[in-house]
């Protein structure tokens, strides 16, 4: 008889918790929050003031108000940082290396797109940047599903949102050239 899925998914987390201490697992999930979080903060930085900003706007009837923003972009990067830390948690670095590196580069025109739109008001530079920004999202997703599946999951809300923001960006900047030259 073969095994059900609740008994290989048991037998896949014992050999997980005989390889990886639970200090150590604890310490990967801190490290992949603070990784996640200091990308946040980099990018938060630029939009200290955006609020004001994106008040004079004219903005496409769909655009969520500011107040949004926070709380999304907060959940999202906790799954984030936890799908990158499942990711960790598959094997040693050499066999996700390039994946968590894959993430880690997403995380730069992420940290990127609110100095570009919000301090450069540069509605062309900060296209171009989450253009980039949804391919290497798109990438760290497929990426994630092959390490694990749950890791994958995790990101598609991001991914979700970036297309949203991509849309979004896009409108804003047609809507407000004189703006966001």
């Amino acid at each position: 008889m073969l095994p059900g899925p609740s008994s290989l998914i048991h037998q896949a987390e014992e050999t997980l918790m005989q390889r990886i201490p639970s200090q150590n697992r604890a310490a990967g999930l801190v490290g992949w929050l603070a990784v996640t979080f200091a990308a946040a903060v980099i990018g938060s930085l630029a939009s200290i003031n955006a609020g004001s900003f994106y008040a004079q706007l004219r903005l496409p009837g769909w655009a969520p108000p500011s107040s949004w923003f926070g709380p999304v972009w907060t959940i999202l990067y906790i799954m984030m940082a936890i799908a990158a830390w499942l990711v960790w948690l598959e094997g040693d670095f050499q066999e996700t290396r390039g994946t968590l590196i894959l993430y880690a580069i997403q995380l730069v025109p992420n940290a990127l797109w609110s100095w570009l739109f919000f301090r450069l008001r540069s509605g062309l530079f900060s296209f171009a940047d989450i253009l980039l920004l949804w391919i290497l999202v798109t990438m760290t997703v497929f990426a994630f599903f092959r390490a694990r599946a749950l890791a994958g999951l995790l990101l598609v809300p991001y991914l979700l949102w970036v297309s949203f923001a991509t849309s979004l960006n896009f409108s804003i900047w047609i809507m407000n050239r004189g703006i966001l030259g």
